[in-house]
């Protein structure tokens, strides 16, 4: 695959796009094995904890990163498929207030981002290069097949990170939550 340049996706995923270091194939094959070990990590009594008044649970931010991820991926198949309709944002806080999350156990949330993104896996790894270079419009901006890519793996990471400094972190380990290691 080529590498990934600044013309091909809005300065708003930059954030996103930054967090993927290397391959970005590489990067969403090594996440499916990787965030749902993290997942595991979480005691399930944390899922509906929130640092702050009007900020998401733990299970929220988790489907989140699900819904993201197939929002993303359905736009990155039209426009990977030559289908060049506008496609309308999507309302993240809608979703969220929407999605009963807190009534999901952590497992099943694990376990639904292991087939999302197995499944993700199967139809990115059709994309010819031709495929990934393809442009479309998503929510008012232009972006390639490509930066898609790289935007759901740079998600996961972004939201990982925030769950493990604003919800998991213990003033005595960062990297520990009730006795449990939290790896990155």
């Amino acid at each position: 695959m080529n590498p990934l340049k600044s013309d091909e996706y809005p300065a708003i995923y930059s954030d996103y796009i930054e967090n993927v270091v290397g391959p970005v194939m590489e990067e969403l094959h090594e996440q499916v094995e990787t965030f749902p070990e993290f997942i595991q990590r979480i005691p399930e009594d944390l899922g509906d904890y929130t640092y702050a008044e009007g900020k998401w649970t733990v299970k929220e931010v988790l489907c989140h990163i699900l819904d993201t991820e197939r929002v993303m991926a359905y736009r990155a198949l039209r426009f990977a498929r030559n289908d060049m309709t506008e496609l309308a944002p999507f309302e993240q806080d809608e979703f969220v207030q929407n999605g009963r999350h807190n009534e999901r156990s952590l497992e099943s949330i694990e376990e639904e981002f292991t087939y999302l993104r197995k499944a993700n896996l199967a139809l990115f790894n059709t994309f010819s290069e031709t495929e990934l270079e393809r442009k479309g419009m998503a929510s008012g901006r232009l972006i390639t097949v490509k930066a898609f890519l790289y935007v759901i793996a740079g998600h996961v990471t972004h939201h990982r990170i925030i769950l493990k400094e604003r919800y998991l972190n213990n003033e005595t380990n960062p990297d520990t939550v009730g006795g449990v290691l939290i790896t990155h």
